[in-house]
């Protein structure tokens, strides 16, 4: 089973990543549902940690201490702690992770902890605001390479700003290839149109099984 290696720090914004946890763990449209991923609660401490909304989330695994295969993902949702000095040995295992091919989906709070250590100086990426990146960020020098769509993917990366859960959770689910093509375009449909049509799309897209 693949995993999902989940970072956890307190004011984790809860919105943030429920599409991609919610079906890479159900697995109910992937095009393998045996493939359903293994939640693993990751933290910078071994400390329990709240969310936004209040929920106590306790680590499994320190962050620096994962071992991610190829099929896993590491996803890092928001916060208002990711420009804490402490988050130090955390970003430094993602640009571990980056440069070993790990799949690493960045969104909003976490993308300008990325832009603030140069990770995202020489490859495409999103975040919730430039001008943002640039106040709060000064180590940050990728303009070049920022995008004003939702969501974007280079390679391993995956980043997305905090208003695009569906973007992000739909290219994380390109990338990892979980879903069928018609699968996928239905899925993204249902939720941001909200029209009937693409729940039929997406039912009928689903293999039928015994």
């Amino acid at each position: 089973m693949p995993s999902i290696y989940l970072y956890i720090t307190d004011t984790l914004a809860d919105w943030e990543c429920g599409h991609v946890l919610a079906e890479l763990h159900s697995g109910r449209f992937l095009k393998d549902p045996s493939c359903r991923h293994d939640l693993v609660l990751c933290g910078r401490t071994m400390d329990p940690q709240t969310t936004m909304g209040g929920v106590l989330m306790v680590p499994k695994v320190l962050f620096t201490d994962i071992h991610p295969k190829t099929g896993d993902l590491v996803l890092l949702p928001g916060a208002d702690t990711w420009l804490d000095p402490a988050q130090g040995p955390v970003i430094e295992k993602i640009r571990m992770l980056l440069d070993e091919g790990v799949v690493v989906a960045a969104i909003c709070g976490a993308t300008m902890a990325l832009a603030n250590a140069g990770l995202l100086d020489k490859r495409p990426h999103t975040s919730n605001d430039l001008a943002a990146l640039k106040m709060f960020c000064p180590g940050y020098h990728g303009e070049e390479y920022y995008s004003d769509d939702p969501a974007a993917t280079d390679g391993n990366l995956i980043t997305a700003g905090s208003f695009a859960p569906v973007e992000f959770a739909t290219h994380i689910f390109r990338r990892l290839d979980v879903m069928s093509p018609e699968t996928l375009a239905a899925w993204h449909g249902l939720f941001t149109t909200r029209k009937p049509i693409f729940f039929y799309a997406l039912m009928e897209s689903l293999p039928k099984r015994a």
